[in-house]
């Protein structure tokens, strides 16, 4: 197997994190309610990927899983202390805490393709039939995380390219990590346990002490709770679909 087609199969699968803000464009306008119910379908659709995580993580090491979750909650708890108190945290044309919301989840999903890039370079060392398969998985399951992350800027005024790019920009750690962890496979498979449940851990903070309060917004409760739980189980559902 040749670097290079690692290399490329990994950039497409980043790629398409990207399609995921289409989508979230039929959310085209910046009203209370769009916001609300925007943050509650994001919400839903990062506890679904953490649950797949999560269980993807466990079935290789439970101890591994733990140990990165409390990581990954560790690293939003310091992450806001040290961004937590500027007013100055934006994305694009998103200051504020709205800004400091879309920051923190492009965060957490730019650490999280470090460990489906290793996904995919692992893979490809083991079997390239293999490699591709979880290519193809990750790919499509980066466009629920596209649509996560543009469902924190769009709503709010960010364009339609900005949402594409920080997307891809999101995933761009996996063509990073991919090759590396194909060129040396024993040093990156014992750390997806690890890395998964980060990502996991990470996420689903994020949504009980950010999304989730956002998507509380008076007269949208019911709506969003519904939303939330919809989105949930729709991604955990698409997760066992392909496999993933």
């Amino acid at each position: 197997m040749n670097v290079l087609i690692v290399l490329g199969v990994a950039l497409a699968t980043a790629l398409a994190t990207g399609l995921g803000a289409l989508p979230v464009m039929a959310f085209g306008s910046d009203e209370r309610r769009a916001a609300a119910i925007s943050s509650s379908l994001a919400a839903g659709c990062m506890l679904g990927a953490s649950i797949g995580l999560f269980y993807e993580g466990a079935s290789r090491s439970t101890i591994g899983v733990i140990a990165g979750a409390v990581g990954g909650v560790a690293f939003i708890v310091i992450s806001r202390l040290l961004l937590g108190h500027t007013r100055d945290a934006h994305i694009g044309n998103l200051r504020g805490a709205r800004g400091l919301t879309a920051l923190m989840v492009i965060g957490v999903m730019t650490v999280h393709s470090f460990t489906e890039g290793a996904a995919i370079g692992v893979s490809f060392a083991g079997e390239e039939s293999l490699g591709i398969v979880i290519a193809i998985a990750i790919a499509v399951h980066n466009i629920p995380e596209g649509v996560a992350i543009s469902l924190v800027l769009i709503p709010y005024g960010a364009s339609l390219r900005n949402a594409v790019g920080w997307s891809i920009f999101s995933s761009l750690p996996q063509p990073l990590t991919a090759v590396p962890a194909y060129l040396a496979v024993k040093t990156f498979e014992p750390l997806l346990p690890a890395g998964l449940g980060f990502a996991g851990g990470a996420m689903t903070w994020m949504v009980i002490t950010q999304l989730l309060p956002d998507a509380m917004v008076p007269g949208t409760r019911r709506v969003a709770v519904v939303a939330m739980v919809l989105s949930a189980i729709a991604m955990i559902a698409f997760e066992f679909a392909i496999g993933f």
